[in-house]
């Protein structure tokens, strides 16, 4: 970017937004390293077993290789017959790796993405746009951070502050608007202000009568855009969802896969299918009976124990039960005829039922269960469903995000209505990159998820007018989100930010 102000008719500032986009790509692989994903969906497991066993012959050659050439007076001839060993496991990988590609082409695009085909320059991206929308991407640095607004024919770049900074500002954002009060305090109005003057006003004149796709790094991954006072009405605080539909993304090569992959997808035949109300303690009054066995298996015996640390990471000591969930669903699911939907309430809000292929019937898939987003361990993300059967004998309850790479959600929405974020020192986003990104891949084409650990009668309230806007209106996800998000506003009981500003939508925005 020194280079484009410098010469500002060179392109510079379309090569950064490229290196902007290879960074996004690069953090989700690494994400998934930590995460163990294997990305294995559609792939027969021997195939899986020769690329892992091909992988550990290869490291251990190279291995030797690197000590016989660091070794004085060693045979050539020896040198030689590893070099071809080397050659000849290449080979291999290459034969298997064609094999998987063929079974399933959208792994490489997340393991290996290339540059053309999965990152995208500026012409790709401006293709992805309509004419009323307007793409945000943040990148931020240590000294300077950027902004990068592009349209279907322009690109403009602006420098913003420092990551210290912007981070600084965003936490107190985040902390002002936390608070449920119908009335926001004047300084929780004045961090707002001067939070929106820092990282959208800049832009501010580029945004009238546009819809604002944001791409956001970082702590600007976390933020809640639709509370963030416009900036063209900075005197009087107007949410921004006032005036805009928000839609964010991990990526604008993401959007680009994803409408690849999706691109000739049969609607999936019923509407929706809801999980909702899960029974997390032997202590809730909905267990009847005693255990029969306490002894666990060492699967789910592992599970509880990365659970356990996940839990333990947020600073909780178990989970509490979301009896709200048993109404907003009741709500949701009298929106649709019985024949069209599937309820999955109390017990039934299992793992079993989550990783069965019946949800691929379905065009929406609506989880009212603890969902968490772990900062410090972003491999320790998922989804939390029934932790125990009738009897009070432990079942396998916890989605990690590791697995959700691996599920078949062939659906048009994916609503995680009670999320949890765990905000520690490391406040970088992956976490929730990881989650959305994983949901995608298993074929969601978009998600709503919620930043924080939202209020469980206002999200019930919430919830049921969304659906009511997109069921009963025919408004795409992205308008009814934000008309939802309105009535609340309007209502003085659910006024505050705190009730409605922590739900966004990822993904795509069109309808078709």
């Amino acid at each position: 970017m020194e280079l484009h102000n410098k010469n500002p008719k060179q392109g510079y500032d379309a090569l950064a937004l490229y290196t902007s986009e290879r960074s996004h790509a690069r953090g989700l692989v690494e994400l998934l390293r930590q995460a163990k994903a294997n990305l294995c969906k559609g792939i027969d497991p021997e195939l899986i077993e020769a690329e892992e066993r091909l992988v550990s012959k290869r490291d251990e050659a190279e291995k030797t290789l690197s000590q016989l050439l660091n070794q004085p007076q060693q045979s050539g001839e020896l040198i030689a017959a590893t070099q071809k060993r080397i050659a000849s496991i290449i080979k291999e990988q290459d034969e298997v790796n064609d094999k998987i590609r063929a079974q399933n082409p959208d792994r490489e695009k997340v393991l290996n993405p290339k540059l053309g085909r999965d990152i995208l320059e500026l012409p790709q991206i401006q293709k992805l746009l309509d004419k009323d929308t307007v793409l945000l991407e943040y990148s931020l640095g240590e000294e300077r951070s950027y902004l990068w607004a592009v349209t279907q024919n322009s690109l403009y770049s602006y420098q913003l502050p420092g990551r210290q900074q912007i981070e600084a500002a965003a936490s107190k954002f985040r902390s002002g608007v936390l608070i449920p009060d119908s009335n926001l305090p004047p300084e929780v109005i004045k961090a707002s202000s001067d939070f929106s003057k820092m990282i959208l006003a800049p832009v501010a004149d580029k945004l009238p009568g546009k819809r604002l796709v944001v791409v956001g790094d970082g702590a600007l991954q976390d933020v809640p855009f639709a509370a963030l006072p416009d900036p063209n009405q900075i005197r009087n605080y107007q949410p921004l969802m006032l005036n805009y539909e928000i839609i964010s993304l991990p990526s604008a090569s993401t959007l680009a896969i994803q409408r690849q992959k999706l691109a000739n997808r049969k609607l999936a035949p019923k509407a929706l299918a809801i999980f909702a109300d899960p029974v997390y303690s032997r202590a809730d009054e909905r267990v009847s009976g005693l255990p029969e066995n306490n002894q666990l298996g060492l699967e789910l015996a592992l599970q509880n124990l990365d659970l356990e640390k996940s839990a333990k990471s947020l600073q909780r000591s178990g989970f509490d039960r979301l009896q709200g969930t048993v109404t907003e669903a009741q709500g949701i699911l009298n929106l649709v005829p019985a024949s069209d939907s599937m309820q999955a309430i109390g017990f039934d809000a299992n793992y079993t039922w989550a990783t069965n292929s019946v949800l691929n019937q379905f065009r929406i898939i609506h989880f009212a269960t603890h969902g968490f987003v772990n900062y410090e361990n972003p491999d320790l993300s998922g989804i939390v469903l029934s932790l125990f059967n009738k009897k009070g004998e432990p079942i396998a309850g916890y989605l990690r995000l590791g697995y959700l790479f691996n599920l078949d959600y062939p659906a048009e929405l994916i609503v995680l209505s009670a999320c949890e974020t765990g905000l520690g020192k490391n406040v970088s986003g992956e976490g929730l990159i990881g989650l959305t990104s994983g949901l995608m891949y298993a074929g969601g084409k978009r998600l709503v998820v919620s930043l924080w650990n939202v209020n469980d009668a206002g999200t019930s309230v919430l919830m049921q007018e969304f659906y009511k806007e997109m069921l009963q209106q025919n408004k795409t996800p992205a308008n009814a989100l934000r008309a939802a998000q309105k009535k609340l506003w309007e209502n003085r009981e659910w006024r505050s930010p705190y009730y409605w500003a922590g739900f966004t939508l990822q993904g795509e925005w069109q309808s078709a």
